[in-house]
């Protein structure tokens, strides 16, 4: 079971990133036809090639040989309420708050260093409690 796992995940791994080379330039254009097309919301093509993007990503199931070992509701639990779209977030109201009252300063530099240690900090401990 082991060795078809690691086979399957390896011609997944070439599908998906043959996805997200696709995606890059397609992704682009879709943006600027949404913005050139213009109408009362902006974006159907760029949203649209988005939810494929969703639907392709569940056909490949990545990481569906998961499944096959051993139970961690730990892992599941550890990312609850955090990814990316979630960070991108947090540092864009950082800069747009920061740009509100004047710009980027040294302070606000001082800031952002704070919440970068605070994240490593908690991954560190996040690290740490997986042992």
């Amino acid at each position: 079971m082991l060795i078809r796992d690691v086979a399957v995940l390896q011609v997944k791994l070439v599908f998906d990133s043959l996805r997200d080379l696709l995606l890059v330039p397609v992704s682009i254009i879709a943006a600027i036809v949404s913005i050139v097309k213009g109408g009362d919301k902006p974006g159907p093509q760029f949203y649209d090639l988005m939810h494929l993007g969703k639907e392709s990503e569940k056909w490949i199931n990545l990481f569906g040989a998961a499944e096959h070992g051993r139970p961690s509701t730990a892992v599941s639990d550890r990312f609850a309420g955090r990814d990316i779209d979630a960070m991108v977030s947090r540092v864009e109201a950082f800069v747009v708050d920061e740009y509100k009252k004047g710009g980027v300063t040294s302070q606000a530099k001082d800031h952002f260093d704070k919440m970068l240690d605070t994240v490593r900090r908690k991954a560190q401990r996040d690290k740490h409690d997986e042992f």
